[in-house]
């Protein structure tokens, strides 16, 4: 049997088209036909959406997999936050980054979209720390 297989222990999450799944025990699953779906680590919780680059990955999760009739408004807000960050940013790396994130969310790969995302929040983290100059992305960043 063809799919993608995922194997999730106790406590875990999923959010699968839409849908929360927590995981009681331990499974193993198979995705037989496409499914927008995040598990674990990729999904952020409302409340962790606290910096402007946060902001973004939340919306593009909304949008990825929330209901349809969530998609266009996260979408919307979204596009809002990266146009905000890339306005406010020194970083021209960072600026090529959100537009293509944008760009690829716009034309529906919102998977791609938050791997992007992503790496503007280690972006947004080491700046905030003092790791790396504002000016470029450091090299942990650089990479998906």
């Amino acid at each position: 049997m063809a799919g993608l297989g995922i194997r999730l222990d106790a406590g875990d999450r999923m959010i699968l088209n839409g849908a929360g799944v927590h995981f009681l025990t331990s499974a193993q699953i198979r995705l037989t036909n496409r499914a927008d779906f995040l598990f674990g680590r990729q999904i952020m919780r409302p409340e962790e959406a606290d910096t402007p680059a946060r902001r973004i990955y939340y919306a593009l999760q909304t949008a990825y997999v929330g209901t349809p009739e969530e998609r266009a408004a996260a979408l919307a807000e979204a596009a809002y936050y990266i146009t905000t960050f890339m306005q406010e940013t020194t970083s021209d790396s960072a600026r090529t980054l959100l537009s293509d994130a944008l760009q690829v969310a716009t034309e529906g790969n919102f998977y791609r979209a938050l791997k992007m995302a992503r790496r503007i929040i280690r972006h947004e983290d080491a700046v905030l720390q003092g790791i790396a100059p504002s000016s470029e992305l450091p090299e942990e960043v650089r990479g998906s």
